[in-house]
């Protein structure tokens, strides 16, 4: 029974757990999608969920909350800058989604992406080509 077991341990002591998770949050931030274990995705989304509702309101004291966290000070301002205001309108959490992406081969574990919800995608240089060629024909 799987009562009272509020997180999961992921095979790792707490240092161990706590600098894996602390480490995937700054680059779930960073690239605003990652992909890793099932287990590992649903960790880390309660994390970033709440980080990100303390991001909406951009103060000194939320600042230095998240900042125990995220360390790195240039993910920390893009945080509280871009990806914060972004969610002002919604409601709190739901800021986050995982998909599952099947077994991973080698050893049968169910991989997952987790990425924000609203996340800007970079259009690749494949179609700006295509386009450039269309308009010189």
């Amino acid at each position: 029974m799987k009562h009272k077991i509020s997180f999961n341990r992921l095979g790792r002591r707490a240092g161990q757990r706590k600098a894996l998770v602390k480490s995937m949050i700054m680059s779930l931030l960073k690239h605003e999608r990652l992909t890793t274990t099932k287990a590992k995705a649903m960790e880390i989304r309660r994390f970033t969920e709440k980080m990100i509702t303390k991001a909406r309101v951009d103060t000194v004291h939320n600042r230095r909350i998240v900042g125990k966290v995220i360390q790195d000070k240039a993910i920390l301002d893009k945080l509280f800058t871009e990806i914060g205001p972004r969610y002002i309108e919604k409601t709190k959490g739901g800021y986050t989604r995982v998909l599952k992406l099947g077994y991973r081969h080698n050893d049968s574990s169910e991989m997952a992406v987790v990425e924000l919800i609203d996340r800007k995608i970079k259009e690749r240089k494949k179609k700006e080509k295509k386009e450039k060629k269309a308009e010189s024909a």
